[in-house]
């Protein structure tokens, strides 16, 4: 009886075991394809993004993703090394900052190829608007550090134009005391003549008669991989499948906003932005897709990278230099794009 006992608890115990087992790999398995996002804002700049989310792309390619929304590059990427997020959507200048990290952060995708900020004016202008226009105007431009600020200031140097707080003499006051979130309020209040905004942040203003976006900084800066996909490198080599996935079904939101109607585009933003009207959301689609603002093949190249250096360290006084192939790999991008 004792010996049948102890056999009859042998066995739950061996079945328990293996119960076990079967449930941890399973669960192993159904968490790598789990994907917690952190991106920098919400904006209508990452649309393809969203329109994987919203239309199922993600799904398709059996994962579930989660976006959790920052306030700024620096809290994505404490979100990232902290393991609290797996990748990350954010400024690329911030995996330039981590490089020294332990497991650094590395970047396997880029979303955007221009800057998505658009100047506002407070007051309509009567002729096109040019650089030489903010001659002793102040602009808003961000927060010291981050990437809208730093475009900013080094397309206005290299219109010839000096930057400083002698309004008389003609200097442009580049205001980057403003948090990223802030910049539309502080604009609003403040009785500065000119600020930078994304969408739909931009065209929410101007609806609203509180401003006017008169130009895109991304035409005058060129091309510059303003915004990327970046994770561990632990986990780009552990997880490498899962990131493939999730990248093709980006780009599978990239196909769509190109080959159907801004309108049709909006109908699978709306759910995003429920703030934004069907007309909202077309006028914002439309200015990013004047601007070329999102790069076709995720590919960073070397020479766009070198140019973001360039922006950093000119405007910040740094003098980064980071090996291109420590920091990004191209890899999965270029096999989605063969």
């Amino acid at each position: 009886m004792q010996k049948t006992k102890r056999l009859s608890i042998l066995i739950c115990s061996v079945m328990i075991c293996l119960l076990s087992c079967f449930a941890f790999v399973g669960c192993g398995e159904s968490d790598a394809n789990k994907i917690r996002l952190n991106e920098v804002t919400r904006s209508i700049f990452y649309a393809p993004l969203y329109v994987a989310l919203n239309m199922g792309f993600f799904e398709d390619e059996g994962l579930e993703v989660t976006i959790e929304t920052a306030t700024g590059s620096d809290a994505s990427m404490t979100a990232l090394l902290s393991g609290s997020a797996d990748i990350i959507l954010a400024g690329p200048e911030t995996v330039i900052y981590s490089s020294t990290s332990k497991d650094h952060p590395i970047v396997f995708g880029q979303l955007t190829q221009k800057d998505g900020s658009f100047i506002v004016s407070r007051e309509q202008l009567s002729e096109e608007f040019n650089l030489q226009m903010l001659k002793g105007k102040t602009i808003i431009g961000g927060r010291a550090g981050g990437l809208p600020a730093m475009t900013l200031e080094y397309v206005i140097k290299n219109a010839g134009l000096s930057i400083g707080e002698n309004l008389a003499a003609g200097q442009v006051n580049l205001r980057t005391d403003v948090a990223f979130n802030n910049i539309a309020s502080e604009f609003q209040t403040s009785g500065n003549e000119f600020c930078t905004l994304f969408e739909p942040n931009a065209t929410t203003l101007e609806n609203e008669g509180k401003g006017y976006v008169v130009s895109a900084v991304g035409k005058v800066s060129g091309e510059i991989p303003y915004t990327c996909f970046a994770t561990k490198s632990s986990y780009l080599e552990n997880n490498a499948e899962q990131a493939e996935k999730f990248l093709k079904a980006v780009k599978n939101g990239y196909q769509y906003i190109i080959e159907n109607s801004s309108a049709t585009v909006a109908k699978a933003l709306s759910s995003t932005f429920v703030g934004m009207s069907q007309a909202e959301l077309e006028i914002a689609i439309e200015q990013y897709i004047s601007i070329d603002a999102w790069s076709d093949d995720m590919i960073m190249s070397q020479q766009s990278f070198e140019k973001l250096l360039d922006i950093i360290n000119s405007t910040q006084g740094t003098s980064y230099a980071p090996e291109f192939e420590e920091l990004i790999d191209n890899s999965i991008a270029e096999k989605l794009a063969a």
